[in-house]
């Protein structure tokens, strides 16, 4: 792939998004040093604000590969700066996982950004655009859970291993739900280029309500189950406990009452 040149304004990182990263680390040194009145509301923040960064990344991973693949807009467009208030579908790439997030703790994928795929030839190079977001967030869930994974965990205070074992969740669920073949996810996306174009035009009016489809399966018992018994599994194998997952989502539901202090401890 070449590289392709943009002007230095439309790679600048926009101050929205260093707010929010001030946001994340401000938060996060409050819940490390437990100096919040309402741990919970600390660990809220916290882990809210580390989870629209990734969506930023996210949603910049699809636009950087775009953008090397050959859609030379998407420079003007703002996607480069990490702005989220420059994506085509604030709505669905910010707003509506936020609340998934917080009315049912599930990291709900967004919508991508506006990519201009006649610019792109290749159909390698369409499957890694859509490909890049959800990719994004399996590697920033790594990150987040490299303490457990290094056996690193002596010395981190209680409350900060909740909110990183509760982000891992919330990451591997959102790269897990988007690489479904479902149409309006990235999974779909990725698969799309390799299909016969009479299969594309059958599929494609049901792409703005995958998303929502799939949100619906999941109140479903036995997939809500089977879906979730996949994430422990994951969690499991790179050191996240149980425990941690638990205390971390009850933590970050601070606004109904602090969580057992036996089985979680924030001290």
């Amino acid at each position: 792939m070449t590289t392709v040149p943009t002007r230095r304004s439309e790679r600048r990182i926009s101050p929205v998004f260093l707010g929010i990263v001030a946001v994340m680390a401000v938060t996060g040194w409050a819940v490390w040093a437990n100096a919040a009145k309402v741990p919970g509301f600390a660990l809220f923040l916290f882990v809210t604000s580390a989870w629209v960064v990734s969506l930023c990344l996210h949603e910049y991973a699809h636009a950087r590969s775009a953008l090397h693949s050959g859609d030379i807009s998407i420079g003007a467009k703002g996607y480069l700066t990490l702005n989220p208030m420059k994506y085509t579908h604030a709505m669905l790439s910010i707003v509506l996982p936020l609340v998934f997030l917080v009315l049912g703790g599930i990291g709900l994928p967004g919508g991508a950004v506006f990519i201009e795929r006649g610019r792109i030839r290749g159909r390698w190079r369409h499957s890694l655009i859509s490909a890049a977001g959800p990719l994004t967030n399996v590697l920033f869930a790594f990150v987040c859970t490299a303490p457990f994974w290094l056996h690193a965990l002596d010395g981190v205070p209680a409350l900060f291993r909740y909110a990183l074992g509760f982000i891992g969740l919330l990451q591997f669920t959102a790269a897990i739900l988007n690489f479904l073949p479902v149409p309006g996810l990235d999974g779909y996306g990725v698969v799309e280029p390799w299909l016969p174009n009479s299969v594309r035009r059958q599929v494609e009016p049901f792409g703005q309500i995958g998303m929502v489809a799939v949100f619906a399966l999941l109140w479903i018992p036995s997939v809500n189950h089977a879906f979730f018994d996949l994430i422990d599994a994951i969690l499991r194998g790179v050191g996240v406990s149980d425990q941690d997952t638990y205390c971390g989502q009850n933590f970050y539901r601070f606004w109904q009452g602090r969580p057992d202090g036996f089985f979680c401890p924030a001290g």
